[in-house]
């Protein structure tokens, strides 16, 4: 494998325009300030990562300016003009900052994008996927009314999209499911509660039993294994963790525990390609499926969770929708685009497509060069 040495890292910063509000039991966001990380080489060879976060720490302690901080207090300096033998290197040197996964991940998965790029392959190859198509699922935010989410639904299952899943919370839940199941008696279906609920709650999550669901992910707290374990007992529909998922420990934790039958594994989530790598590794060798979560990505974000996804124990449709469905102008090109619930996986290298410089320069708030290591903070050696 030839190594790569990052002798310059640029920050874009980007304000993005959904197509439609969307809602969990986190809130609304209609908008989105991304930072595109483009980690370059000694060679010319550009490879780019994403912060999946948004300007408020709802989903994790993160948000988009506290990633972008963290890049250049303390990791590009920590990664900048050092010679990387292998992409999956790039984890263990991040290892001195605690948590802020997001970050870690942002530079992480740019710097496997050029490795792969500077050795021929794509991120797919680099990780050992196989796959050369994906099944898509289609997440549906809260709606008004479960009128209103059973038309949603149709207009996804029309289109081909391979599970739908569905975003509860107190007050829309039950009814919600049950229109849905009512119309649709046979979709693979799911329901994601963001944490919105509690032991007390119980005999209220189990009434979901009787809808054959696919699984519910994190009805319980976002940093909960234990309780999750105890839920699980009581339910006949699988636990899928979500957020109390952060490391390699967290999952086998879980899995122990019995806190869940399915994880959902988030690049950005996790801290990278690598952790996502060890995590799959381990689920597969204990009989738990995985599938790959969305962070309402750009195109960037989208290509990694695609190259990803190869991965023999994705066997559950992830949420890597095309770009159509979230942005009014993504940044990828060639756009990323399904037929039937498939996504081909694109035969280039790296993350197999390219920027497109012109989209780019249409929502592209400023940029910021990164090309020394030097910082105000000492980084340990």
């Amino acid at each position: 494998m030839k190594s790569v040495t990052i002798k310059e890292v640029i920050l874009h910063h980007i304000n993005v325009s959904l197509i439609a509000p969307f809602t969990t039991s986190f809130g609304t966001m209609q908008h989105k300030d991304v930072c595109l990380v483009e980690v370059i080489d000694e060679s010319g060879l550009s490879g780019w990562g994403e912060t999946v976060t948004s300007d408020e720490p709802y989903y994790n302690e993160e948000t988009t300016f506290t990633t972008v901080y963290m890049l250049k207090e303390f990791l590009i300096p920590r990664v900048i003009h050092k010679e990387i033998k292998h992409a999956e290197d790039v984890h263990d040197m991040l290892q001195f900052v605690r948590r802020n996964n997001i970050a870690k991940a942002a530079i992480e998965t740019a710097i496997w994008d050029v490795f792969a790029k500077k050795n021929g392959q794509s991120i797919a190859e680099l990780l050992g996927g196989r796959k050369h198509e994906i099944e898509v699922g289609k997440s549906i935010g809260i709606q008004k009314d479960p009128a209103t989410l059973v038309e949603k639904v149709r207009v996804y299952v029309e289109e081909g999209f391979r599970k739908i899943k569905v975003k509860i919370k107190p007050g829309a839940d039950i009814d919600y499911i049950a229109a849905v199941r009512e119309v649709f008696p046979d979709i693979p279906l799911m329901a994601d509660a963001n944490s919105a609920y509690t032991l007390a709650d119980i005999n209220h999550l189990k009434q979901l039993d009787r809808f054959q669901l696919m699984m519910i992910e994190q009805p319980l707290a976002h940093d909960d294994i234990i309780d999750h374990a105890t839920l699980q007992k009581e339910l006949q529909t699988p636990i899928c963790l979500d957020e109390s998922i952060h490391t390699l420990e967290d999952a086998r934790k879980a899995i122990e525990l019995g806190s869940c039958k399915i994880i959902n594994i988030k690049i950005g989530r996790v801290g990278g390609l690598t952790e996502s790598k060890r995590i799959h590794d381990l689920c597969e060798a204990n009989q738990i499926p995985v599938w790959c979560g969305g962070m309402l990505e750009t195109g960037v974000g989208r290509a990694h969770n695609i190259q990803l996804t190869t991965l023999a124990n994705f066997t559950i449709p992830g949420d890597t929708a095309p770009s159509s469905h979230y942005w009014e102008e993504d940044i990828v090109t060639p756009e990323i685009t399904m037929n039937h619930g498939i996504i081909s996986v694109p035969s280039g290298t790296g993350i197999g497509y390219e920027i497109d410089k012109e989209k780019l320069a249409r929502v592209l708030l400023r940029t910021e060069k990164v090309t020394s290591s030097d910082s105000s903070h000492p980084i340990p050696s």
